[in-house]
């Protein structure tokens, strides 16, 4: 079953995105740190996380509007136009030692529908329970939320370069 992010949601996040352009400053720890350039002008559209419950999907969804403003990550709305289309998958297992695990995959599609980038990973996560979605406490969605966002904020960029480097009807453009 697909889960959209609610209209209601996707307005906060773009009010999010709107006060963080107000913010001086960058933010934002691992790769992003040493971007080369902005994202900011490549904007996105984050259209569905797919996988966990809808407590889980809601608190992820603030999560990424919340890194990707701290990014400079600019989030398009329903009504204008996205260069990129993110699209979230998430799902437990359990790793190699049977310990309870998070795998998570975010597409990024260009206005082609054709996938540009892939950002995968698998995180460990504690969980008293039989349920593991329940080891996932706001810091290890935030943690997920930021990573993830360092990785499609450093293609942004490069991608923006790479549009900006290319000559005028050249068809250029950027593999992953």
């Amino acid at each position: 079953m697909a889960y959209g992010i609610s209209g209601v949601r996707l307005a906060a996040f773009v009010a999010v995105l709107a006060l963080g352009a107000c913010q001086s400053g960058g933010g934002g720890g691992g790769s992003f740190s040493s971007l080369g350039g902005s994202p900011a002008g490549v904007p996105i559209a984050l259209e569905v996380v797919d996988g966990p419950p809808p407590p889980v999907r809601s608190a992820l969804a603030d999560e990424m509007m919340n890194a990707a403003s701290r990014r400079q990550v600019e989030i398009a709305s329903s009504a204008a136009p996205a260069r990129y289309r993110v699209r979230g998958y998430l799902s437990t297992e359990t790793d190699a030692q049977g310990a309870p695990a998070l795998a998570y995959v975010w597409d990024v599609f260009d206005t082609d529908k054709r996938r540009a980038k892939r950002v995968t990973g698998v995180k460990p996560i504690r969980t008293a329970g039989q349920d593991p979605w329940s080891g996932l406490d706001k810091d290890t969605l935030a943690r997920l939320a930021a990573e993830s966002m360092d990785e499609i904020a450093v293609f942004l960029s490069e991608s923006k370069r790479v549009t900006a480097e290319a000559p005028a009807g050249s068809g250029a453009t950027l593999a992953q």
